[in-house]
């Protein structure tokens, strides 16, 4: 680290302490050459995940597109904003931990599908068919089928 009065390289620590959001570190140092102080931030470096789309487009990750297609999945069903704030965090936790770049869209899916499943029904449905895109009433009918089947009814 050079200081930004003189260009000296080194430097010593006099201060270290949290920022208020807990997403970097403050320090403050003091240039072992001229003596002055000037602070300094250090912070985990993000690697953007990009999402491989179905037309094979890539796009940035966007935990917020999954709040915001669960929250109309989960339109007037018995489904909180924190169960759906949890499943969208689990989802991105899952893929950050696989310490991927690139996912494909479908993969990411199929983990919000698996997991609304338990949380309700109908809102899995709901969901299903928008991603699976059900092109008739049979594909639909199909869809419950296999619910009722797992769930032995």
């Amino acid at each position: 680290m050079r200081c930004p009065y003189c260009s000296y390289e080194e430097s010593k620590v006099v201060d270290s302490r949290s920022t208020e959001d807990f997403t970097a570190i403050r320090r403050r140092r003091e240039c072992l050459s001229c003596g002055k102080r000037y602070t300094t931030y250090e912070k985990v470096e993000d690697i953007p995940i990009l999402v491989i789309k179905k037309d094979m487009n890539r796009e940035i990750f966007s935990k917020e597109k999954i709040v915001s297609g669960l929250i109309k999945a989960c339109q007037k069903r018995p489904v909180s904003r924190a169960q759906i704030e949890d499943l969208a965090n689990d989802v991105e936790k899952a893929i950050s931990n696989k310490m991927i770049s690139e996912v494909k869209s479908e993969y990411i899916g199929e983990m919000i599908m698996e997991r609304l499943k338990v949380i309700d029904e109908v809102s899995y449905v709901r969901f299903a068919s928008v991603y699976r895109q059900f092109k008739d009433i049979n594909t639909f009918l199909q869809e419950i089928k296999s619910l009722m089947t797992n769930k032995d009814y």
